[in-house]
């Protein structure tokens, strides 16, 4: 498949018609929204606007999450139109995260991450204290709370355990490296997450191992699509195992509602 079509599929599929466990999909005319069902953010996936519409749909969905008390986040890709959406949406109040790059690639036998054989102390995490073990991994990380993310990884794992698979690495017991990976509802994608390593413990070919897991698990499920929004510091990596940049990804979060 050439980009294009790599685009394509991944519009379709992750962004129009994506199922997430916990939240209430919901489609309008212009929009793609999820409720989340447990009071956390909320987001749009999709839109279908333009230069003339846009200021009085993104009002509209401002009032619309409000009055549900929730925030929300607008995903927004660069091919997505308008080319100004983004400036639009932080010109309505909207706070911008850093670019992601979206990154695809697809599996086939013969792929060397299924056949990559490092001996790390590699464990499927299953259970409520490693998913623990992971957010203190990320709040030490990152310096920010991971709390409902934690939350929300444990629920799932325990109303559909068959759709998401975390991983870590351990050294002397504690964990140093972790990621998972959603395996999407009606979908050929599996999608990437986390990845993230304790900085004395990068360069150990850690994160490569956690990717290598992931992407066996997802072919034996019958997924040969993989896709991550990549950070800088993870892009030349995917990029080395075969990952195409189709675009990049802006999160827009909302402001909190009056």
């Amino acid at each position: 498949m050439d980009k294009n079509e790599l685009i394509s599929l991944f519009h379709k599929e992750l962004r129009q018609e994506a199922l997430t466990q916990g939240f209430i999909r919901e489609e309008s005319e212009h929009v793609v929204r999820h409720i989340s069902q447990f009071g956390e953010t909320g987001f749009i996936l999709s839109s279908n606007v333009n230069e003339r519409n846009v200021r009085g749909i993104i009002k509209k969905e401002l009032n619309y999450f409000s009055n549900l008390g929730q925030v929300f986040e607008w995903k927004v890709y660069s091919y997505d139109k308008p080319d100004s959406l983004k400036d639009i949406l932080e010109q309505e109040g909207f706070t911008i995260d850093e670019a992601e790059a979206l990154m695809v690639m697809k599996l086939d036998d013969q792929h060397p991450l299924l056949n990559n054989d490092q001996h790390f102390d590699l464990k499927e995490i299953t259970n409520e204290q490693g998913i623990q073990d992971i957010i203190d991994l990320e709040d030490a990380i990152w310096n920010v709370p991971h709390a409902e993310l934690g939350e929300r990884l444990w629920r799932d794992k325990q109303n559909n355990p068959e759709s998401l698979y975390l991983y870590g690495i351990y050294e002397d017991g504690q964990l140093v490296s972790a990621a998972w990976m959603y395996i999407e509802t009606n979908s050929s994608f599996a999608s990437l997450w986390g990845g993230s390593t304790l900085p004395m413990y990068r360069g150990k070919r850690y994160y490569t191992t956690l990717l290598a897991a992931r992407a066996k698990k997802a072919y034996e499920k019958g997924h040969p699509f993989l896709t991550v929004d990549a950070s800088p510091m993870s892009r030349p990596i995917l990029e080395k195992c075969g990952f195409l940049c189709l675009a990049y990804s802006y999160g827009c979060q909302s402001p909190s509602p009056k």
